[in-house]
């Protein structure tokens, strides 16, 4: 029964924790330009890309087709 009480009280702070970074207007978690892009296994940067990123991951698809 102990340990059913650890582990409420743990994940209890976790939620609290997480709701007061909601309530203090923390940003949102964003994805990056890496990941699944780097291997071209994903269709493309999404917006959370910035405009630098969003180049350097035209020139690699436009790369990879040409190599195709």
């Amino acid at each position: 029964m102990s340990i059913f009480i650890i582990t409420f009280v743990i994940m209890a702070i976790a939620i609290i924790g997480m709701a007061i970074g909601v309530l203090l207007g923390r940003p949102a978690i964003k994805g990056s330009c890496g990941g699944l892009n780097q291997v071209g296994l994903a269709g493309s940067c999404s917006g959370v890309c910035s405009s630098e990123e969003k180049e350097i991951c035209a020139k690699r698809k436009q790369d990879q087709q040409d190599n195709s």
